[in-house]
């Protein structure tokens, strides 16, 4: 990226008023624009004018999240940028592989190669919504989500770059013998195949991996270019990278191939103090019975009976093994609560600021210093931007802080590449058909045919 001199990489996280928990509350938001394009068209403007690799979408099947659906939202965002990359978080406990590599192969093709795909499993329970008899186990959810990829990734290849040929003189629309079945046949997926869309213009949209649990990594090290986790100590932090990173030799991968972003969750103002001031006014804000239900909930005890000035400990709690859902998270409060014996209002003001994910408050030099440590220190190759407050988090970043990282040397001063790859400085991968890597029968009675005819 920008030479051979390393660089940083951020991703804005984007969100209806942001995330604090409580940040739909406060003054300076507008939660009703959850669902407002514009709102969203805003937010990634702005993020494409300080030269951001991403915007990012999280997404899930639960009850009351408000969201807009990925795939539609970020196509309209296609139409109004042209630089930044649009990554969507798509579950495949619920989905079908076919489905999925259509609808990124569209969104990379809208967009002209900024898609990149945040692979879940699925953490929350759904499984009422989609005629299911009951949500698959933490294990058996990566098991069948690896094989899912791989079949997605497939199909990707079932065309050849070349296979569309547009030859108005002689009648030719699409060679034929180019275009492929694919004839997967797993434990979890049949799949026959080819796509009906020609491959993607990043050959595959940038894969992303949002797990931080033992399987999580692993999967991350074997199949994801890109890693969103939540970190909530630099040293912590560093021992996850240092982990994650020491497992793609495995995979025959190099540490240039994953990126890591740990999730970075600001409040920034010209002052400490003035920064300081707009946290006690979320702090203000958070409903705290309502926190500690959920909290009773996640941990699996009851703290109804503690006053928010009771220390909480983790006697009694779920251990992580014994969680389906988010285990990485769980154990991340597990510790935090080891760590810092906190008091139960302490421990939902720290959870409040980003679910789990690093906060900071202070000036945009501050955060600057933070974050070249995180950088240069091995504990992250950028972050996964959460500001707490949307818009005024975000413009505050793009407008101090950006051009003092650049001044660094740690930002990039424009976009060096057409595609979310190359901003990422990822190469675009080779079609695994004609790779050592294709396993599965490549016959298809598509050979016989060599072109099809206008």
């Amino acid at each position: 990226m920008g030479g051979s001199e390393r660089k940083l990489n951020l991703n804005a996280f984007l969100a209806a008023s942001g995330h604090h928990e409580a940040s739909w509350r406060h003054a300076d938001t507008s939660p009703e624009r959850g669902v407002d394009i514009h709102h969203y068209v805003k937010l990634t403007q702005i993020a494409e004018k300080g030269l951001l690799d991403s915007v990012f979408l999280a997404d899930g099947y639960w009850a009351h999240s408000g969201s807009l659906e990925p795939f539609t939202l970020l196509s309209a965002l296609a139409a109004s940028t042209r630089h930044i990359g649009l990554i969507a978080t798509v579950e495949t406990t619920y989905n079908e592989p076919f489905h999925v590599a259509r609808k990124f192969a569209s969104l990379d093709h809208i967009s002209k190669g900024r898609a990149g795909w945040n692979i879940v499993t699925g953490a929350g329970p759904a499984a009422e919504q989609f005629s299911r008899v009951q949500h698959p186990k933490h294990h058996e959810r990566y098991e069948s989500a690896e094989e899912f990829v791989e079949v997605v990734k497939q199909l990707w290849d079932s065309w050849e770059d070349d296979a569309v040929r547009n030859d108005k003189i002689n009648g030719i629309l699409i060679d034929q013998a180019k275009v492929h079945t694919i004839d997967f046949t797993g434990k979890h997926h049949a799949v026959q195949g080819p796509l009906n869309i020609a491959r993607p213009p990043q050959g595959h949209p940038v894969l992303v991996q949002a797990g931080s649990s033992e399987t999580g990594k692993d999967f991350a090290a074997k199949l994801a270019e890109v890693i969103f986790t939540a970190q909530l100590t630099f040293e912590e932090a560093q021992a996850f990278y240092g982990d994650v990173k020491s497992r793609l030799a495995k995979y025959g991968r190099t540490a240039d191939q994953l990126k890591v972003l740990p999730g970075l969750s600001p409040i920034l103002a010209d002052t400490e103090a003035e920064a300081q001031e707009i946290e006690e006014e979320l702090f203000q804000l958070i409903d705290h019975e309502g926190a500690t239900k959920r909290l009773s909930s996640r941990l699996g005890i009851d703290l109804s009976n503690h006053s928010l000035d009771d220390r909480v400990t983790a006697e009694g709690a779920l251990l992580t093994e014994q969680v389906s859902g988010m285990k990485s998270r769980h154990q991340l409060i597990l510790d935090l609560i080891e760590r810092e014996k906190p008091t139960l209002r302490e421990l939902i003001n720290r959870l409040a600021g980003a679910r789990g994910h690093f906060t900071f408050t202070g000036t945009p030099l501050q955060l600057a210093d933070e974050i070249e440590k995180w950088f240069h220190g091995g504990a992250a190759d950028g972050f996964n931007l959460m500001p707490q407050i949307y818009p005024s988090g975000l413009e505050r970043f793009v407008d101090k802080v950006i051009p003092e990282l650049q001044n660094r040397g740690l930002f990039r001063t424009s976009y060096e590449g057409q595609t979310l790859r190359g901003n990422l400085g990822l190469a675009r991968p080779e079609n695994a058909r004609f790779s050592n890597d294709f396993n599965h029968s490549t016959n298809d009675s598509n050979h016989s045919k060599k072109e099809v005819y206008l």
